[in-house]
């Protein structure tokens, strides 16, 4: 059988051989309950707090400020809803190229408590209209923007620094989803102007069903599970040790390695899109100034041929998305794309190719010579 080729990483990424060497440890060796108090438990206790540290170090924050969650979507409900139902949050400013667990939390918090919802416009480029932005942050109400750092299917990066002094300015909350983007690149949250944000840790090499959000200090919180003690009492429920030890494991080595990876990943898209060019003139970009990780192109193919192409390419083994892995298994086009294509672009077929460390040329190779086969 042929090599796989990996080229799906925005939607998970390989665990790292360290990180499940040390999780396996921890689930041979640290099976006590930290919540106990005898030697087990207290061990297993030290394991959890020395992960929160660690990662809190990275970030430049206090490790008080991070709370362990099962991902980033769990996290972002939880934040969304909390600031609605107790903060006094009136307004949400989004837009619709979030993720869906922003879009969804937020129609379903319009819904209930009828909040208004205002949504910046999209550029052509997929950048957020930072005017129009401006005046929709003219409004005197309570409000709470929620705006992503890296898109997940296009790759657009948010202006994290401008948009937290604008939100600062206007006293209203930042919350901004990071998953795309943390563990890919620095952060330093005692300057960065955000309130909240969010991880998980198999968008950097860690396990599944792990993550964690920043929630600045002084900011209240309501609990999102009662019960126990756990995680100054927001989040009840015994800790998944192996898995939090396996997320800090894996953010370690992200930031270790950082510039080193950046460089051969950039370099490596850089490649693909000049061989993707070469083959095919009339291929199309979608979104400019794109995160070095993340490329998303417009194919010029029939589009008859939409949906049929990743079955293809998954035939010849190689993995590409059309968009969030969230949403995989929908026939309706991308809500990102529909923002910025028009009505014929979007019946054409688009792939979003994301990269690792663990790509080299010859996938791009390989992924060239599929597409030239369909």
């Amino acid at each position: 059988m042929s090599k796989q080729i990996y080229l799906d990483s925005a939607a998970t990424s390989s665990v790292h051989p360290q990180v499940i060497q040390v999780m396996v440890e921890v689930l041979q060796q640290e099976y006590g309950n930290p919540s106990s108090t005898h030697s087990f438990g207290r061990s297993s206790k030290t394991l959890v707090e020395t992960s929160r540290k660690s990662i809190a170090k990275q970030l430049n924050c206090s490790a008080q400020e991070i709370i362990f969650t099962s991902n980033g979507t769990e996290a972002t409900n939880w934040i969304l809803t909390c600031l609605v139902k107790t903060q006094q949050v009136k307004r949400i400013i989004t837009t619709k190229i979030e993720h869906h667990a922003t879009l969804y939390t937020v129609l379903a918090l319009q819904k209930e408590f009828a909040i208004q919802v205002d949504y910046v416009s999209i550029l052509p480029s997929g950048a957020i209209d930072m005017n129009h932005f401006k005046e929709l942050l003219e409004l005197d109400i309570s409000t709470l923007v929620s705006l992503m750092h890296v898109n997940n299917e296009i790759g657009t990066v948010l202006e994290v620094e401008k948009v937290g002094a604008m939100c600062q300015d206007k006293k209203a909350f930042f919350f901004c989803d990071t998953v795309q983007s943390i563990g890919k690149t620095t952060f330093d949250l005692t300057t960065l102007p955000v309130d909240f944000i969010v991880a998980s840790a198999h968008k950097f090499h860690g396990p599944k069903g792990v993550g964690f959000a920043f929630m600045r200090k002084n900011t209240k919180i309501q609990p999102l599970l009662f019960g126990g003690s756990q995680e100054k009492g927001l989040r009840a429920g015994t800790e998944a040790v192996h898995q939090i030890v396996g997320m800090s494991k894996a953010f370690d080595l992200c930031y270790q390695n950082l510039e080193a990876d950046k460089k051969q990943i950039s370099d490596l898209k850089a490649y693909c899109l000049r061989e993707l060019l070469l083959n095919f003139p009339d291929l199309k970009v979608n979104g400019s100034d794109t995160f070095y990780n993340i490329i998303n192109v417009l194919l010029p193919f029939s589009p008859e041929k939409t949906a049929m192409i990743l079955f293809n390419l998954d035939i010849k083994g190689i993995a590409v998305s059309r968009g969030s892995a969230c949403q995989s298994g929908s026939v309706k086009p991308s809500h990102v794309l529909s923002e910025i294509l028009n009505d014929v672009d979007i019946k054409k077929p688009s792939i979003r190719i994301s990269f690792s460390h663990d790509n080299c040329k010859a996938d791009i190779d390989a992924l060239i010579d599929g597409l030239k086969g369909i």
